[in-house]
């Protein structure tokens, strides 16, 4: 078993929701990966997604890519990557990271090669946006046989069909995408969200996260109302893009900033039960 369902279940004794911060590895330079990833625990970060960078990330919006083209022009690999994820259990071995990417640089490893670093290296789970269940059975499988949780994305327009597939297959947690388009896109409509939560809920008996749009305190302590993890992602790396430039200065923007948003879900009674 992974980290990941012990800390969703410490969470919801606590009645918690999670807060799920997203940064992509390297980003703006490599050495202050690690350090940061450190600072998110401190400020309040129960699980870590780690971004694996990717050439072609079709899902990400503007700022995920230009984050993604500044560690690739530093160099950064998944093998990259993994080291980091290793250089982080050195002091924590507690924190879930779950690495998010996109299926060509696993495809480079190899999938058993792949998971065995991974696991080795202290990953606790994969988030592949282009690998949809139907396509890769046997991904899931290594996966599965060397513990690592495979997390799926669900959409808007996700039917139940459709949800019923992803429950077949995923572990972990899902993760809800709240609005239609790339990362960093759209207006956040929390009733909607709401909406679509309850019947995902009645099929999936996972963890549920909710990401994209959420940009402030605010709009975490909404979604911290009818989640089970509040995922931030385009707001932090903003953040960081706006001081590439100074990047000692990054540990602790980012570390007030994830701390707002930590009070803010505090501050809200959980996850409600929805019908």
């Amino acid at each position: 078993m992974s980290r990941i369902p012990q800390c969703f279940a410490s969470l919801k004794a606590q009645g918690k929701t999670a807060l799920i911060p997203f940064v992509t590895a390297g980003d703006p330079r490599p050495p202050i990966t690690v350090p940061l990833m450190h600072v998110l625990v401190a400020a309040g970060a129960d699980l870590i997604e780690l971004g694996v960078p990717f050439s072609d990330p079709m899902a990400d919006g503007p700022v995920i890519q230009r984050s993604s083209e500044r560690a690739l022009a530093r160099r950064v690999s998944l093998r990259d990557v993994l080291g980091m994820v290793r250089e982080f259990r050195a002091q924590d071995d507690r924190t879930p990271v779950v690495l998010m990417g996109y299926l060509n640089p696993i495809e480079v490893l190899g999938y058993d090669g792949f998971a065995a670093r991974a696991k080795e290296a202290g990953a606790d789970g994969v988030l592949v946006v282009d690998a949809p269940p139907e396509e890769s059975h046997e991904l899931v499988a290594v996966l599965r046989q060397a513990g690592l949780d495979l997390v799926y994305l669900l959409a808007p327009t996700s039917t139940e069909e459709r949800i019923a597939k992803i429950a077949e297959v995923a572990s972990g947690f899902v993760y809800y995408v709240a609005i239609k388009g790339v990362t960093g896109a759209g207006h956040l409509d929390v009733d909607q969200v709401a909406d679509k939560l309850w019947p995902i809920r009645r099929i999936v008996e996972l963890p549920v996260g909710v990401g994209f749009g959420i940009r402030d305190a605010a709009s975490a302590a909404r979604i911290a109302r009818v989640a089970d993890a509040v995922i931030v992602g385009s707001a932090i790396v903003e953040r960081m893009e706006n001081l590439a430039d100074t990047p000692q200065r990054i540990p602790d923007a980012i570390g007030a900033f994830l701390g707002e948003l930590r009070t803010a879900i505090d501050g809200t009674t959980g996850p409600e039960d929805i019908p």
